[in-house]
């Protein structure tokens, strides 16, 4: 029953989405963030939490700005996935811009499998199509949704361009797979993870456990780490950047450093790139999870 509940909102949302002038549509989105800054109490608290562990420096005010343009985004981001659907590759892309992809188009000219380390950071269901779009067969590792009628939808719209969807529970034979056949492999690689599931790493200072998965797989496979993350365009309406960062290469790190080494060193320069992308433009990024759970739990309460 709650299935057919989220789904009749779905289409509603799309209605209004879909149709809706601009200027009613972003007071609507303004009036939904603002309502959820105020009701979700729980999620604004995490959000606070995990903004002056990253940003002690800003005053109590300049956080709470910080959480209501979040939530803001978060519900332009809702309504920017309604909108993208069954749009064509050439429509995709008529809104990205890339930056630094010399970065990216270095390392296809190897001929080596690559893996796109991402978070969840802007429009992050918009990065996988526009990837897929741009440079081809992609394949991204993400769980399924609880509601079975909303997780169809979401997969038809993950799924074009020829995207392909893994499972993560079962994840290792697929991606390996899907390294081997050169495919991309996006991962989103930013969330708490269980100390035994993770390496400790260090994120704005703090000590975090960082899913290490991009770093196994490159390992095994002798692939390149590239992360990679896409932003707003402030310059244009309704257009967005990807931005791609200093390659990771397991091998060259292999070359001087333990096993055990080299996975600690890949893993934590993806949290320093996902930090150093937070750090442009921290509206942006997903403050909704707890971050720093498994060594600063207390601080949620």
């Amino acid at each position: 029953m709650l299935d057919y509940f989220y789904l009749g909102l779905y289409y509603a949302l799309r209605f209004l989405v879909k149709f809706s002038p601009k200027c009613v549509l972003k007071g609507f989105l303004k009036s939904l963030a603002s309502a959820f800054y105020y009701l979700d109490k729980k999620h604004t608290n995490i959000m606070r939490v995990n903004l002056k562990m990253c940003f002690a420096a800003l005053k109590d005010d300049e956080i709470e700005r910080l959480i209501k343009k979040n939530y803001y985004n978060f519900a332009l981001f809702g309504a920017e996935f309604l909108l993208n659907q069954n749009t064509t590759k050439e429509q995709i892309l008529s809104k990205i811009s890339f930056e630094n992809e010399e970065l990216f188009n270095s390392v296809l000219s190897q001929n080596r499998p690559i893996i796109v380390q991402t978070a969840h950071y802007g429009n992050w269901e918009l990065f996988s199509l526009a990837m897929a779009a741009r440079y081809g067969a992609v394949s991204i590792i993400g769980r399924a949704l609880d509601s079975a009628k909303m997780n169809e939808i979401l997969s038809a719209n993950r799924t074009r361009f020829d995207i392909e969807l893994i499972e993560k529970k079962s994840a290792v034979k697929q991606a390996l797979k899907a390294l081997n056949n050169r495919r991309l492999l996006g991962i989103l690689v930013d969330q708490n993870t269980a100390k035994n599931e993770g390496l400790e790493c260090e994120f704005f200072s703090h000590k975090i456990m960082h899913t290490h998965a991009a770093s196994v797989f490159a390992s095994k496979s002798g692939a390149i780490i590239i992360p990679a993350f896409i932003e707003r365009d402030n310059s244009k309406d309704d257009s967005f950047k990807i931005v791609f960062y200093e390659p990771i290469d397991m091998q060259v790190l292999s070359q001087n450093h333990s096993k055990e080494e080299a996975l600690r060193l890949a893993t934590q320069a993806q949290s320093d790139a996902t930090a150093a992308q937070i750090s442009k433009k921290p509206d942006e990024y997903f403050w909704m999870h707890k971050k720093f759970k498994c060594f600063y739990e207390n601080s949620y309460a």
